[in-house]
């Protein structure tokens, strides 16, 4: 979060008395400046800029006469259960239980504990807590705030918790005590929506478009026509017949299960062809659906097999709308099938059961937490330590942090380090990394003295180890310096099975973390970015077909 509470302002203090402030302590030019009376909102382009304006400028410095208070700007109803701790000395290996002991602060009971950043201009590490409750986390900011360790004082404030926002608010109910589903039978809305509500909140609908001349004939005089079909098909039925004035055909959305939405769909076909015939309109009708921009990909399948496969089994032929026709308003294609009313009917079966598949893995994709591997190297006298009697401290650790953690066999009998595989969330990653750094210092593995600096491994795209790399050395360069890790990208390696190269990262526990973050993001963009190729050149060859 990069939005900064500025307090304590003098009623004379301007904006660009603020920007030449930010400009005397050598912070960037925030992206927006909102100032109140006595007070202002501040955002800057970057968390790394927020952390050095607040170490900066909090009590340490006075404008027109009174001393300025800078925090994050946090609502009080999202004041809940995150904290984020700054000024750590960088050579303290964190450990819960280590801090708990320490400082006499009840943090035993977090439930997660994630590097924020390491703070190159102080050299000092920031770390992010999120606790069970946020009793506990008001205990923690009361108790640590001011600490000193190591010659270090310890700043900690509120971030936000997003998942602190308050629920939304059930419908209220009206006078007579009877709530909006009592008041008898569905009406149609605005855009003309008629039948039962939703029955998931994660269901695809089926959406299609229909000539704008048939609409009349869908609703009916009165709307008993739609009311026969939702009836019937047990489903939801939206007409958007005020959207696109002007337009020569209106979107349908049909909310039921997918036999009811095909029930529905086949009834509505049948009521086009019905009004056309008694127009004696001869045309042919062929079902239009609208579908999401990002399923089309994995609709079409690698080289169009799957809807090849469609149009053998149904007899139909079916294309799909050009990518040149999608705006930032506007992010679904069409997709057009031709065939006789059975064929159709079969076909738009097919083709809604693959966009669902699609769509629920996205949505099962968003709400499970993503796995990561790690592959983290320690002395091969700390095995034994880290694995305790009869495997007793591994398991606890894995249950505590949440991860598996493997210790792979040793290669030769003269090894003098091993190996040890750790997969998790990225939540996961960081209490086990950080149990097994404090670890290794906690058994003397290391001196006093000497900062515990261990050597991770993690698998990269090969087409992401360049990105990695960047022009001329300049990205893994700046990854260095911003993280004080060596990072290591070989460039004879011959990719794995999966198409796969090995990034080495060497440096001490949040040198560690924050460059294993900072090369995740850039595997993520990479692959997004071919995800959105692939879609691009799979559908070129079909939507003109």
């Amino acid at each position: 979060m990069n939005k900064l509470y500025v307090g304590n302002l003098s009623p004379s203090v301007t904006v660009e008395d603020l920007k030449q402030l930010f400009g005397a302590r050598k912070l960037p030019e925030p992206e927006q400046i909102l100032l109140k009376s006595g007070y202002a909102f501040v955002d800057f382009p970057d968390q790394n800029s927020a952390i050095k304006a607040i170490e900066t400028l909090s009590g340490k410095v006075e404008l027109h006469g009174k001393v300025i208070e800078v925090d994050y700007s946090v609502p009080k109803k999202l004041r809940s259960r995150k904290i984020q701790i700054r000024n750590i000395p960088p050579h303290l290996q964190w450990e819960v239980s280590c801090l708990s002991g320490k400082l006499c602060v009840c943090v035993c009971v977090c439930v997660c504990v994630c590097v924020c950043v390491l703070n190159t201009d102080t050299e000092t590490a920031v770390v992010n807590v999120t606790y069970a409750t946020k009793e506990e986390a008001k205990v923690a900011i009361e108790k640590l705030s001011g600490q000193q360790f190591d010659d270090c004082s310890f700043n900690v404030s509120y971030i936000m918790d997003m998942d602190a926002a308050p629920p939304a608010q059930s419908p209220r109910i009206r006078r007579g005590g009877r709530s909006p589903r009592d008041q008898g039978p569905s009406q149609p809305g605005p855009s003309g929506s008629f039948g039962v509500p939703r029955q998931k909140q994660h269901d695809l609908p089926l959406r299609i478009l229909v000539p704008t001349q048939f609409v009349g004939a869908i609703i009916g005089k009165g709307g008993l026509t739609i009311k026969n079909v939702t009836k019937q098909t047990q489903s939801k039925v939206d007409i958007h017949r005020k959207e696109n004035a002007g337009a020569a055909e209106k979107a349908i959305t049909i909310h039921s299960t997918p036999e009811g939405c095909s029930a529905a769909c086949c009834m509505i076909q049948e009521i086009m062809e019905k009004e056309a015939s008694e127009t004696k309109t001869t045309e042919e009708f062929p079902l239009k659906i609208l579908a999401h921009n990002s399923l089309i990909g994995r609709l079409i399948g690698k080289d169009g097999r799957n809807l090849k496969r469609i149009e053998e089994e149904t007899g139909t032929k079916i294309t799909i709308s050009s990518l040149k026709d999608l705006t930032i308003y506007n992010p679904e294609r069409t997709i057009t099938v031709k065939g006789s009313p059975e064929a159709i009917s079969k076909a738009e079966v097919l083709i809604m059961k693959k966009l669902r598949e699609a769509y629920e893995n996205d949505i099962a994709a968003l709400n499970a937490p993503e796995q990561e591997v790690v592959y983290l190297f320690i002395p091969t006298q700390a095995v034994g330590a880290l694995i305790g009697k009869k495997g007793q401290h591994i398991k606890e650790l894995a249950h505590f942090a949440g991860a598996s953690i493997k210790i792979a066999p040793a290669e030769s009998p003269d090894v003098t380090e091993r190996m040890v595989i750790i997969t998790g969330t990225p939540e996961a990653q960081f209490k086990a990394q950080g149990r097994i750094f404090g670890k290794l210092k906690e058994e003397n593995f290391f001196s006093a003295k000497e900062e515990v600096k261990l050597e991770t491994h993690i698998k990269v795209p090969s087409t992401a180890a360049g990105r990695v790399i960047g022009k001329g050395g300049k990205t893994v360069t700046e990854l260095q310096n911003f993280t004080c890790a060596e990072v290591i990208v070989p460039r004879d390696q011959t990719p794995d099975e999966n198409d796969e190269v090995f990034v080495k990262i060497i440096g001490h526990f949040y040198a560690n973390q924050t460059a294993q973050r900072r090369i995740r993001e850039i595997i993520q963009q990479v692959k997004q970015q071919e995800q959105k190729h692939q879609q691009g050149a799979a559908v070129s060859q079909h939507h003109s077909k």
